[in-house]
């Protein structure tokens, strides 16, 4: 009987345990992600500066060039590019100031957008990666790591989702909007793969480097532009 009983206690403690181990995994998730991305970046910046192409690089040619590359998606995935181009980022700010809520949506995100793409200008400076060769189907210029269309698709579309999950009170539209700003990030990366202007390294470095980005600006720029207390902001906590 006793034993039983100590079988009892050991099994509630180890529940205790992995219920507050499961809270603060819950409460720290931004700081885990963020230690993920940076653990990433770091891993894929190092065997770039020694020149490598990782397994990765292959793998995605192997998949994304050798096996998909047909004359009827071209145009699909050149669309799919052209969604993180400045032309059409920048329609999509003037929309998001004139009907996004909130107080001056539209220079967030516009601000959001200029200090990302100063960031991989800067990073791009710094580690001067060689574009593919061979096999690209559009021309581009500048170096290749981080891809500046994928830091620019996470950090404005995530963003979207940010604002969404803020400001959005139907959990259904959440869900939606959310799956569907998610779909454009990742086929925005893998169009850039596609078309031969990266490598799938530079692709998710991009991804990585945006997504610690954006921890920060939404952590610190983001309160500046919009109301902290709008009602809102707490629809989703409502």
């Amino acid at each position: 009987m006793e034993e039983l009983d100590k079988r009892d206690g050991e099994r509630v403690e180890a529940g205790g345990v992995l219920r507050r181990l499961g809270e603060l995994i819950v409460k720290n998730r931004v700081l885990l992600v963020v230690l993920a991305c940076l653990f990433v970046f770091l891993i894929l910046l190092m065997h770039v500066l020694g020149g490598e192409i990782m397994r990765i690089d292959t793998a995605a040619y192997a998949l994304i060039v050798e096996r998909l590359r047909a004359d009827w998606l071209t145009p699909i995935m050149e669309s799919f590019s052209a969604l993180a181009s400045p032309v059409v980022l920048i329609a999509m700010l003037f929309m998001i100031a004139a009907f996004a809520p909130g107080r001056r949506p539209g220079w967030c995100c516009a601000l959001n957008l200029v200090l990302v793409s100063l960031l991989n200008v800067g990073i791009k400076a710094l580690v001067q990666r060689p574009r593919p060769e061979g096999f690209r189907l559009v021309a581009e210029t500048g170096f290749s790591f981080p891809s500046g269309h994928s830091m620019a698709a996470m950090a404005f579309f995530g963003l979207a989702v940010w604002l969404v999950w803020h400001y959005e009170r139907d959990r259904h539209k959440r869900a939606v909007l959310t799956c569907a700003f998610g779909f454009l990030i990742l086929m925005i990366g893998i169009s850039r793969i596609y078309l031969g202007v990266h490598y799938a390294s530079d692709v998710l470095g991009g991804f990585c480097a945006a997504l610690i980005w954006l921890a920060f600006y939404t952590r610190i720029a983001v309160p500046l532009f919009l109301e902290p207390h709008d009602g809102a902001l707490e629809a989703r906590h409502g």
